[in-house]
């Protein structure tokens, strides 16, 4: 500001009124500048200015860069108080959106056996229970499911050769060539072991189809 100017009704807020009041400082000169005088000397001489200025004296508690950095500092703190709550819904909002995204792509793996046995049971009885919902109707596509037992599996279990396989021919060759070269007056158990394992062989094919099926649901659902 030039000499002899007199900014009073400015600083009072009478000339233009702020939001915030008007503060006053003064600057180091450039004279202060190629003189090497630091800011500690520059805030006395500014705050000795406004103290005995006979325009700003009855100012000079709300005049100075120290008084106008306190300020600031206050207006920052309100400011940052107001935008608290704000920034924690998105902080919390982050969080959760980020928790969705390990829920659906799965979650880091513990390298402790103890810790991995846990998130394995973890995540059979999170299975079991969306299962049962879908059962239960809580879900939609129970029916569907209940479909694959009712409909898919019992027609392709009618399928398997059964007739040919327990054939009273079959079951004669199996038990006689089980019984081996010294015939016993009892069939021997190997026979029927052979007999039940090869039926159990024909229900694979169909039971893991219908394990997929079920699979191809629940990942539709």
């Amino acid at each position: 500001m030039d000499k002899g100017t007199n900014a009073t009704e400015v600083l009072e807020g009478r000339a233009y009124r702020l939001q915030h009041p008007w503060v006053g400082i003064v600057n180091r000169s450039q004279a202060d500048i190629n003189k090497n005088v630091d800011m500690i000397v520059a805030r006395r001489k500014e705050r000795e200015y406004f103290e005995t200025s006979p325009d700003y004296g009855h100012l000079a508690g709300k005049m100075g860069s120290e008084y106008l950095a306190k300020l600031l500092s206050q207006h920052l703190e309100l400011v940052i108080r107001q935008r608290i709550p704000s920034i924690i819904s998105m902080i919390n909002k982050t969080i959760d959106e980020l928790n969705a995204e390990l829920d659906r792509i799965g979650r880091p793996v513990a390298a402790d056996g103890g810790a991995q046995l846990y998130m394995i049971l973890e995540l059979c009885r999170a299975f079991d229970r969306v299962f049962k919902e879908h059962l239960d109707g809580g879900r939609p596509g129970g029916d569907r499911i209940y479909g694959v037992f009712d409909h898919q599996l019992p027609a392709a279990l009618k399928k398997l050769p059964f007739d040919r396989h327990l054939s009273l021919k079959n079951v004669q060759k199996v038990v006689t060539e089980a019984d081996g070269y010294q015939p016993h007056l009892i069939a021997p158990e190997q026979g029927y072991r052979r007999l039940i394992d090869g039926s159990i062989t024909y229900f694979k094919g169909p039971a893991e189809a219908s394990v997929d099926a079920v699979m191809f649901l629940l990942v539709l659902l």
